[in-house]
């Protein structure tokens, strides 16, 4: 019945080595409770199906005019119009797109059709140490799926993660705890008042989830996104690096720099970005970030 259950999947990435030991397979699942201002994958934040228009990829064909039975896609002066009010999201015009200029996101799949292509990797995770990796998005957002999915990676033998944001009651990530090898976790901020300001929620119930985690020995990745202008001084990496250090079963502490390739996202989602303006740390300010959080006595990354 687990194998049964069924999830929306954003997407499935193979041959990933960012996400874990080893050479992992990252699974994606869409929704996520958290509204972080930099997110760079925004697709993943709706729990349902969306559909992307990128109107520099389209060639007029019009075969979407033809596959849309909502009228979703009109003729329009000076080209063509998406009401995106009338969508709902079925996918007939992405099916018909051969330039990818239409794109569905997020698809029902069943834990077992899942786990079915991420077995076709067993060699990569076997001979590297590697394993599967729940992402999203937030994977909690869909719980009972995540879980059912990783208790089935766990039946197989494969070493088990989840990147995860830890902002729910105890209870929903206790439930994941037996089928989980590795819990890798935001802390986005140290100060609760800017942590709502900056993700809609503060971090208090973040925080002491990760210190229950850490209290249970299970193994745990920190990790800080570096956003100009929001999180990228000493300061507020130094007292973030003093959290992460009071947790006993740290395996190290990354900093990951603040990247904008996610603002064409926004626009074909039909969505703002806030931070259209904000530029990439450079590589200096990484590495002066990462050794004032080494002061610390914790393994860093960067």
């Amino acid at each position: 019945m687990r194998r049964r259950a069924t999830g929306i999947v954003t997407d499935i990435q193979r041959f990933s080595v960012h996400d874990g030991p080893g050479i992992r397979t990252t699974v994606f699942l869409k929704g996520c409770n958290l509204r972080c201002r930099w997110c760079h994958n925004p697709e993943t934040l709706r729990p349902a199906p969306e559909l992307q228009l990128f109107p520099d990829k389209c060639i007029a064909c019009g075969a979407c005019f033809e596959a849309c039975e909502q009228c979703a896609h009109v003729q329009a002066e000076g080209g063509r119009e998406f009401r995106r009010e009338r969508c709902i999201a079925c996918g007939a015009c992405a099916d018909v797109c051969y330039a990818e200029a239409l794109v569905l996101v997020g698809r029902s799949m069943t834990v077992e059709q899942v786990v079915e292509e991420v077995l076709r990797d067993r060699a990569y995770y076997e001979s590297s140490g590697g394993g599967v990796t729940v992402s999203g998005g937030e994977p909690l957002f869909q719980r009972r799926f995540c879980r059912a999915l990783l208790a089935a990676c766990k039946a197989e033998g494969l070493h088990t993660a989840v990147e995860t944001n830890l902002a729910w009651p105890w209870e929903d990530v206790e439930a994941v705890l037996p089928v989980v090898d590795l819990v890798m976790m935001d802390v986005k901020l140290a100060d609760p008042a800017a942590h709502r300001e900056w993700t809609g929620a503060d971090n208090a119930r973040i925080l002491a989830n990760a210190r229950r985690l850490a209290a249970r020995g299970v193994p745990l990745i920190v990790r800080t996104p570096v956003v100009p202008g929001v999180n990228d001084t000493p300061e507020q990496i130094g007292r973030i690096a003093d959290l992460a250090a009071g947790l006993a079963s740290l395996r190290y502490y990354e900093l990951l720099p603040y990247h904008p390739l996610g603002r064409g996202k926004y626009e074909s989602l039909g969505m703002e970005y806030s931070l259209r303006d904000v530029k990439a740390p450079s590589a200096e300010a990484m590495a002066r970030l990462a050794d004032e959080a080494r002061k610390r006595g914790i393994e860093v990354r960067a």
